[in-house]
């Protein structure tokens, strides 16, 4: 028996997956049902109730799990310190973002980090908010990129920054010749927002609401860029991260419009899943996160 087959019976527990737990160990589904057949052998008990269609562990099952996980916690404390011991800063840091922040605010922390650390491979997935926090939960990817970030007693939140939301339109709006507007001015505009379960929609429509205006959404989307490019053709305004305009603004393509009400942000944090063990890579990867691009 091996630490590999222990880490291999965990990550198929916590996803439910063979095809999940296959993809985190860059091994093939057969590889990990015999991985779990070994397990079985070696201490002669059923891991996994197969005749039941939803993924199941025996008692037994329950009982390896809970000290594996000990085991491979105490197995990756002893790996990271022997690299912070010898000065060591190198692996892979899977990493799975929103669309909005990968595209626009990551790039430059990368860049940053990898000066630092060339050694480091870093491995980032562009996905919906949700399956942000499966990924994580999952053990798919060691952190997660999110905005308004959801409380969850399985999860770690490392707060990052706030972004400033704008109002953007046409450069032939009529609300492009101000300088600001207030949000009872919106009332009956036309809105390109974001799909109803993203968490920036939601903000936004919470604002809306808290203030007693009511728009038309004429368009949805689940990315900012399809917003930008609706709006760029005149089909109605939108209210978006400031990060995620700047190149439109510049060439003029889109205008940013203040908002007189107050400051809106949208805030952005890190995720991963608690008790994690954090490699030193990733400790580092944290903190360029957390300071000036």
């Amino acid at each position: 028996m091996q630490i590999e087959s222990l880490k291999v019976f965990c990550d198929l527990t916590e996803t439910e997956s063979f095809t999940k737990a296959a993809q985190v160990n860059n091994v093939t589904q057969s590889a990990v049902s015999q991985q779990i057949s070994a397990l079985e052998r070696q201490f002669k008990s059923l891991l996994i109730e197969r005749s039941k269609k939803k993924f199941r562990l025996t008692r037994e099952g329950q009982v390896l799990y809970d000290y594996s996980k000990q085991i491979i916690q105490a197995y990756d404390s002893l790996n990271n310190k022997l690299a912070e011991l010898k000065d060591i800063i190198g692996g892979t840091i899977r990493v799975a973002t929103i669309y909005s922040i990968g595209l626009h605010d990551l790039p430059p922390y990368i860049k940053k980090f990898m000066r630092s650390y060339p050694t480091v491979n870093i491995h980032v997935e562009y996905r919906r908010a949700n399956q942000v926090y499966d990924d994580v939960l999952s053990n798919v990817v060691d952190l997660g990129l999110v905005a308004y970030p959801v409380k969850d007693s399985k999860i770690e939140i490392v707060p990052l920054r706030k972004e400033p939301l704008v109002l953007i339109c046409h450069p032939q709006h009529p609300f492009a010749k101000q300088k600001a507007i207030k949000l009872k001015q919106l009332a009956g505009q036309k809105m390109i927002g974001f799909e109803p379960d993203i968490p920036t929609r939601k903000a936004l429509d919470k604002i809306l609401k808290e203030h007693d205006v009511e728009v038309k959404h004429v368009m949805e989307f689940d990315n900012v860029e399809t917003v930008k490019r609706a709006v760029e053709i005149d089909a109605g305004i939108s209210i978006v991260p400031l990060g995620t305009v700047t190149q439109e603004i510049a060439k003029q393509t889109l205008i940013s419009v203040g908002i007189d009400d107050g400051d809106f942000f949208r805030p952005l944090a890190a995720i991963y899943k608690k008790n994690k063990v954090l490699s030193p890579a990733m400790k580092q990867f944290l903190a360029i996160l957390k300071d000036a691009p």
